[in-house]
């Protein structure tokens, strides 16, 4: 079992441990998930993600080989901008979503899920035949600060963050790596720096008045009021981006075609038109878990809950679903050991984005 860094930190703040990704990493701490949650939303919260994995592109090809990697022009990308993209398989499924920042003419981060920090490596340094770049997988720590007082906390502590827009990244020093973003739907910064300066920079953010340690059980039901998919759960290889509803993260100069991996069955797939569709839903009552069927008035399956659970801002449960597309606008139940569970559809984010633009 992998641990980041901070292992012996997230313990002696108090946190239950437990397995994500192949890694020991916190899911919470004596504050409790839902106070947690409430403090992301109105302060600001810490979390470790040094378990996700950093790769740069570099190289005089740089670009056209990200091009190929991912479903974008990545040529026209501003250095300093950050990108939400995927690599896709042969047959447009998603092997991982992720946000690729170009760091200059010629260099790019990715910043991939820690589920799929192997393949996704593999599947980048398989590629790279016949290109001109160099792949250089990064071990660094890596914090996400976020909330509405991410930016004063920073600020306190030194950090020149206030000039960045949202989706957008920097090194502010050799080895480090700052962007304003994050996945909770709140504003905030992922911070990456040499492995060494991880503890003592985590020290000091928590430090502040403002901050507090956030668990994966927190940061889980901020995303999922945030409407944000979660890879392994939301989307896989075996979904589209189209049916994940995440079609708006390829220009539409790309869906008809291009010389990126999947553009072929990506286009034909567009034309086709979807067969399954991402929906929100809510329920009255107790949370509605991943897995557990969709069916209609007669029972019949027509979906499935990919995520669920209950959201401390939004008072209530809450999920997203994968359900067929000539369902969708019929009436919904959840399958509960048997009892159908009435779910009304709900158009995500759950809880609105409070993104600095």
């Amino acid at each position: 079992m992998n641990r980041t860094p901070l292992y012996q930190t997230h313990v002696d703040a108090g946190a239950k441990m437990g397995v994500y990704a192949g890694f020991e990493m916190p899911l919470f701490y004596s504050l409790g998930v839902k106070q947690e949650h409430l403090h992301t939303r109105e302060n600001a919260g810490l979390f470790d993600i040094s378990h996700m994995q950093h790769i740069e592109i570099s190289g005089p090809e740089a670009a056209t080989f990200i091009s190929k990697l991912c479903p974008y022009d990545a040529a026209s990308q501003s250095v300093g901008d950050g990108k939400y993209t995927f690599f896709l398989n042969e047959t447009a499924g998603i092997i991982d979503d992720l946000i690729v920042t170009r760091l200059a003419d010629d260099r790019y981060l990715i910043v991939a899920n820690a589920g799929c920090a192997d393949k996704d490596l593999a599947h980048v340094q398989s590629h790279a035949a016949g290109f001109d770049v160099t792949v250089s997988p990064i071990e660094r720590g890596f914090l996400a600060l976020q909330g509405p007082k991410a930016e004063a906390v920073l600020t306190d502590l030194g950090f020149e963050v206030a000039d960045m827009a949202f989706m957008t990244g920097k090194e502010p020093q050799e080895h480090w790596f700052v962007s304003r973003s994050g996945y909770t739907g709140e504003d905030g910064f992922e911070i990456g720096m040499p492995v060494d300066e991880l503890a003592a920079i985590s020290a000091k953010l928590v430090d502040h008045a403002d901050v507090e340690w956030i668990g994966l059980a927190a940061r889980d039901s901020l995303r999922l009021e945030a409407g944000l998919s979660l890879y392994g759960q939301d989307l896989s290889e075996d979904i589209t981006p189209h049916e994940a509803g995440l079609i708006w993260a390829i220009a539409k100069d790309h869906r008809s075609g291009g010389e990126f991996i999947g553009a072929d069955a990506l286009a034909t797939k567009i034309a086709e038109g979807r067969k399954r569709m991402r929906v929100g839903l809510l329920a009255d009552g107790r949370p509605v878990r991943g897995d557990t069927e969709l069916v209609n008035e007669n029972g019949d399956v027509i979906g499935v809950v990919t995520s669920g659970g209950f959201g401390p801002t939004i008072d209530g449960p809450m999920a997203l679903g994968l359900v067929n597309v000539a369902d969708a606008d019929a009436p919904i139940f959840a399958n509960m050991r048997g009892k159908h569970v009435p779910m009304t559809r709900a158009k995500p984010p759950f809880a609105p984005h409070n993104y600095k633009r």
